[in-house]
């Protein structure tokens, strides 16, 4: 059983110490139903493993804090163990030191000045198919409606705002296929590939800054793929190209940017996830924002979840304990002065009244 009334780095070694690897979330999701049913103010459903609890106290505005149960593969690192103030064990940062700030939240914060929902949902780090959030935005959206939303993401003790959109596309250059030995008669395709590289060594990548915030894009070869036999000139190659683009640009626009740079190839589209803006104009990003990172934040460069609510027209950004550089690692760890730091701070915002 887990004690939500203990502190939230011994609330955040319990969560480490029962496993929930991807797809093996259902004794974490269990433990968190039950602590958060013996909540009165709280109301409480389940989807599969994943697990939503709103208050309904008619407040003008609602908040949705979200965290997801999994981690990745254990590597002899749990159980979980201190030394110093580091908090060391599988999903420390990644993300079970968010999972805990929820659940104090939830406990503590039984009059807070907007309505909560809390999410927590499984299979975050495996296919995007099988994302609880993406199942939740599908079967009972209304669960995830609110105003402004916040995924306790590692982010270091920072906001990030938004998120960067992703996208995979195989750039294709085709020539004729002959025997080696008579190349000449042939046309070679992994030859005709170095103009693919040509494009992505000339290309610049744009810097533009969205809402305040300085987003930093990114175009590059993540794989190549040619050749049939070592006495055959080939006749096809594909460069596989990941983009990484600032949330001004629709999937769309992004789409039809690698199209024009890639001209005179055939372009696939193999792999898209939309970005997500930061929306820190909102009246309670922008309270957010001052009350709990001190008035600043930075762009998210890289991918969340956050896209997901922005799919849902609710405005998110991404903000928790742990060093996002260490997720995924054996020696993963948390601090404990900073989980303590984002409870402290995430209480206090939920409680302030004007």
């Amino acid at each position: 059983m887990l004690d939500l009334t203990s502190d939230v780095a011994d609330l955040t070694a319990a969560l480490v110490d029962i496993r929930s690897e991807s797809g093996d979330e259902k004794n974490l999701a269990d433990a968190v139903e039950n602590a958060l049913s013996t909540l009165s103010h709280l109301t409480v459903t389940r989807d599969g493993d994943a697990v939503v609890a709103r208050t309904e106290l008619g407040r003008g505005r609602r908040v949705v804090i979200a965290g997801h149960l999994d981690t990745v593969p254990i590597v002899d690192n749990v159980p979980s163990h201190v030394d110093g103030d580091r908090l060391y064990g599988c999903g420390t940062s990644d993300m079970k030191a968010g999972v805990a700030v929820q659940l104090k939240l939830a406990a503590l914060v039984t009059e807070p000045v907007h309505d909560l929902t809390f999410v927590f949902y499984d299979n975050e780090e495996v296919d995007a198919s099988l994302n609880g959030l993406l199942r939740l935005s599908r079967n009972h959206p209304e669960w995830l409606a609110g105003d402004f939303a916040i995924l306790m993401e590692p982010t270091d003790g920072m906001i990030e705002g938004g998120c960067q959109g992703t996208m995979r596309v195989d750039v294709k250059a085709t020539g004729k296929r002959a025997h080696s030995a008579r190349s000449w008669k042939g046309e070679n395709a992994v030859h005709k590939a170095g103009a693919i590289l040509d494009v992505l060594r000339a290309y610049t990548p744009r810097q533009p800054e969205v809402e305040g915030l300085a987003f930093h894009e990114g175009l590059n070869a993540v794989f190549i793929e040619g050749g049939v036999a070592g006495n055959v000139i080939p006749d096809e190659c594909v460069v596989k190209v990941n983009y990484r683009y600032a949330p001004d640009r629709s999937p769309a626009e992004a789409e039809a940017h690698l199209r024009e740079v890639f001209a005179g190839f055939e372009v696939t589209l193999t792999d898209s996830a939309a970005p997500a803006r930061p929306g820190l104009d909102d009246p309670s990003a922008a309270a957010f924002v001052t009350a709990v990172g001190d008035g600043r934040a930075r762009a998210k460069l890289g991918w969340t979840d956050v896209s997901r609510f922005s799919e849902l027209g609710v405005p998110a950004v991404n903000y928790g304990p742990g060093d996002p550089m260490l997720a995924h690692t054996r020696d993963e760890y948390a601090t404990i002065s900073q989980i303590r730091e984002a409870e402290e701070r995430m209480v206090a915002w939920l409680t302030a009244r004007d």
